[in-house]
């Protein structure tokens, strides 16, 4: 039994042991779709079928357009030739001068008449001058070119040019105002004894060419134009394309084809289109029989099938619905509960139950009070019930106080909605519960952070506020604010506009906010604080206003203006500043005071002089023993010593004179002069010899040169001190100072230097030197060095000291700053600077 079973099993096809091992569900969807598919197969068979006769079809009808637009574009360029042939002829006659204009005239007035095609042949020279033409009397006035006529390149197309350039006829590019007056430019050019003499310019119309050039043949077969090389049409008539989406294998296409007219490439294209003819009535019917059965057949099966399949999706979706819905209800966070008409509970999701602590058997059922009711809202909670059952909830809803079945309490807000039933009918009412304790705890939390906020902001001595910009609407502002400038924004935008924060529209902007357009806010917002003092006049105070951009809670963007009040600390800025002023007069002064003994021998040595030359002149002239000439040598002698004593008068006088710093364009070597002249005084008198060294052609300083003066004297007045305190033998007591250029931090700098032959500056006071009323002196008051650093520096310079060593022993001290260049000035510039202030310091005596 076991064989014979094998052996029928093996004899039964592979196909039905297949087909015996599918579901039900697979057999009946073979068994729908097998003669859905055979339909189908039939169908295309016959559209493949008909679809290849009607392409074969088509590829002989194009074949026979693309043959003729060939025969046309062969008869025009045939014509054009001959044209330009003709031109040719003109051309060589012009060159060989057998022809003046006269004849020329003559000759092209028979051409044009003759070839309706041709509307102007002119004669222009080398020039581009118009020697003769003549235009056909339907030429536009465009063509109409009188003798001496200049031609622009805009006029020609560059044609010429090319013309010109390969000394070979010439083909335009189709011009002229409106596409059906184009026109087609031929320029032969001239030549003599091989030099470039002008052109013949022919000038077609593009519509004479299509009317006496295309083959009438050709015109009544297709839909023929002549276009340019952006599908523009010139002359004829093209058909317009169906839009019409055709689904039938052998529609129509469009049988076109087009060729350029001229093999030189101008851009003109000669284009043709055959004319659509009627469908095959048999091969249309045929089908349409064919198409219409298959589709009614496979209608039916499909039919059938989708009846079968809808019963089964149908219980399908019931059960997935239905198991949806629960799943829904109970993945919900918000606590659901329906009502009756009577205020009975009727359902409850598990969110409900979740938040109560009840199970949906003990609420269902139950009726007022319910359980979740706190005691102590009873009465409150009845009467929200009955405005409830009566449609009277608020759309917003409204917060209740709900107790769990463990005895706490949280705060919910309940939506009411009603319930109706798919008949349309109200069945009862849904309410929707949410625990709102977390956002309620969250919201008095940003209540009171908003009231700290408030509190810290209206307590600050700076007056803040936001606003937008570009607007004068006040977003915030602070008590400060509103102190000084009430509550409006005008405050604000003025406070902007004196620090100049504002930003300013393009010329053809609407307003301040459009100059930011396509800007990313970020951009702005991340931006730093930009500071600016500014002096309110109708405030009598100075400000310091801080600006920021900002992204404002309602997504405008903002800009926040922080104002202090600075008045106090400008006025210490410029009482400091005074003293400062007072200061450096006072170093001189004081300089001055301990100079005076020196001053005064100095000054006594040219009157003592004086007085004997005059008591000398007197006693010789009373005993007549004086000549004209022993006593104007005399009287010279006397002028130079009164002139000497002036000048060490007028420079102590500029020296210690009070006025404000005033920079200017200085020469180095006069300062270094008026500088060495008064301290030189105290040095002789301290037995100190001064050398100096000043580079040549050093360029003019922008800088006070009273206050250079200052610090070099006092530098040089230091040395010779610490020269005398050192006890030095006369052979070591010099003190010497030398000018010239440097290089320093990377800019081109002066350096001053001050070179003593002391004992030095201690290594323990080097770093204390310049400190305020420290002094390595007994004597000295400490303001010196200090004065002169400040002045160094605000000529943007630097000062430095360092002891001179020979082995291990101090020889010496060097004190040195340097001032940097300001500009530049050529030589001439600089003896120019140096003569001026020359010529003013005399002017000044």
């Amino acid at each position: 039994m076991v064989t014979n079973s094998s052996s029928h099993a093996a004899s039964v096809p592979w196909i039905k042991r297949w087909w015996r091992r599918l579901p039900p569900s697979r057999q009946d969807r073979f068994a729908t779709l097998a003669p859905l598919l055979s339909v189908l197969l039939f169908l295309t068979a016959i559209v493949v079928a008909i679809a290849y006769l009607r392409y074969e079809e088509l590829e002989r009808e194009q074949e026979a357009v693309t043959r003729d637009v060939e025969y046309a574009q062969q008869r025009l360029r045939l014509r054009l030739l001959e044209r330009q042939e003709q031109l040719m002829r003109l051309a060589r006659e012009i060159d060989n001068r057998e022809i003046d204009t006269e004849e020329f005239t003559f000759q092209v007035e028979t051409l044009v008449s003759q070839f309706p095609e041709l509307l102007a042949i002119s004669w222009v020279d080398a020039r581009r001058t118009v020697q003769a033409s003549y235009a056909s009397p339907s030429a536009p006035p465009e063509l109409v070119r009188p003798t001496g006529t200049a031609l622009s390149p805009a006029e020609t197309d560059g044609s010429f040019d090319l013309a010109r350039d390969l000394r070979q006829p010439i083909y335009s590019r189709p011009m002229g105002n409106s596409p059906r007056n184009a026109t087609l430019m031929l320029q032969v050019p001239l030549t003599e004894q091989g030099r470039f003499n002008g052109t013949v310019m022919g000038e077609y119309s593009v519509d004479g060419l299509m009317r006496f050039g295309m083959p009438p043949e050709i015109m009544a077969r297709y839909a023929v134009a002549l276009v340019d090389d952006s599908g523009q049409v010139l002359a004829g008539t093209l058909q317009t394309p169906n839009t019409v989406l055709r689904l039938l294998p052998w529609a129509n296409p469009p049988m076109e084809h087009e060729v350029p007219v001229s093999p030189v490439g101008n851009g003109l294209i000669l284009k043709a289109q055959g004319y659509r003819t009627s469908q095959d009535i048999v091969g249309t019917g045929f089908f349409w029989v064919i198409g219409s059965l298959s589709v009614l057949t496979v209608w039916m099966l499909l039919g059938t099938w989708r009846h079968t399949r809808r019963r089964v999706q149908a219980q399908q979706a019931l059960m997935t619905e239905t198991n949806f819905r629960r799943a829904m209800e109970n993945s919900m966070l918000t606590g659901m509960r329906a009502l009756d008409m009577q205020g009975r509970i009727t359902y409850v999701n598990p969110a409900f139950c979740s938040m109560t602590g009840w199970t949906e058997a003990e609420l269902v059922g139950r009726t007022a009070p319910f359980p979740y009711w706190p005691e102590s809202d009873h009465d409150l909670l009845l009467s929200r019930l009955e405005d409830e059952l009566n449609g009277r909830s608020t759309p917003g809803g409204f917060e209740v106080r709900v107790q769990r079945r463990n005895g706490t309490i949280f705060d919910a807000r309940m939506y009411v909605s009603p319930l109706v039933d798919p008949k349309g009918v109200q069945t009862g009412w849904m309410t929707s519960m949410t625990d709102i304790t977390e956002p309620k705890r969250v919201r008095e939390e940003l209540s009171a952070s908003y009231e700290r906020f408030t509190t810290v902001l209206e307590s600050l001595d700076s007056a803040v506020s936001v606003a937008p910009l570009g607007s004068d609407e006040l977003l915030f502002a602070n008590k400060m604010y509103r102190l000084w400038f009430g509550t409006r924004g005008h405050g604000h935008r003025r406070l902007v506009d004196l620090a100049g924060h504002q930003p300013q529209p393009a010329p053809d902007d609407g307003d301040a906010v459009d100059a930011f357009a396509g800007m990313p806010t970020e951009t702005l917002t991340d931006a730093g604080a930009e500071n600016a003092e500014v002096f309110a006049a109708e405030l009598d105070r100075w400000l310091e206003v801080r600006t920021r951009y900002l992204t404002w809670v309602d997504g405008r963007l903002a800009q926040m203006v922080i104002a202090s009040d600075i008045t106090p600390r400008r006025n210490a800025e410029e009482l400091a500043a005074r003293q400062a002023e007072r200061a450096q007069t006072a170093s001189r002064l004081i300089t001055m005071g301990e100079m005076a003994s020196s001053v005064a021998h100095e000054l006594n040595q040219p009157l003592t002089a004086i007085s004997n030359y005059c008591n000398g002149m007197i006693s010789r002239l009373k005993d007549e023993r004086i000549s004209t000439e022993d006593l104007l040598a005399a009287l010279e002698k006397t002028s130079r010593q009164a002139q000497r004593a002036g000048q060490i008068i007028q420079r102590i006088r500029a020296f210690v004179k009070r006025s404000e710093p005033n920079p200017m364009l200085s020469d180095v070597a006069q300062m270094v002069s008026n500088a060495i002249e008064l301290a030189d005084i105290e040095l002789r008198r301290q037995q100190v010899r001064l050398t100096s060294y000043v580079a040549a052609r050093l360029p003019a300083l922008m800088v006070d040169p009273i206050l250079i003066e200052q610090v070099l004297i006092n530098l040089m007045k230091n040395a010779g001190e610490a020269i005398a305190d050192a006890n030095r033998p006369p052979a070591e007591r010099y003190v010497e100072l030398r000018v010239g250029p440097r290089r320093h931090d990377d800019q081109d700098v002066i350096e001053f230097e001050v070179r003593d032959s002391g004992k030095g500056v201690p290594a323990d006071m080097i770093e204390r030197i310049y400190e305020a009323f420290y002094s390595t002196k007994s004597e000295g008051m400490g303001i010196g060095l200090k004065l002169c650093r400040s002045i160094v520096e605000s000529h943007h310079g630097r000062m430095r000291v360092e002891n001179l060593y020979n082995g291990e022993d101090v020889v010496g001290c060097c004190f040195s700053f340097w001032i940097p260049i300001a500009s530049r000035l050529q030589p001439q510039a600089a003896e120019a600077a140096a003569a001026q202030t020359l010529t003013d310091t005399e002017r000044a005596r």
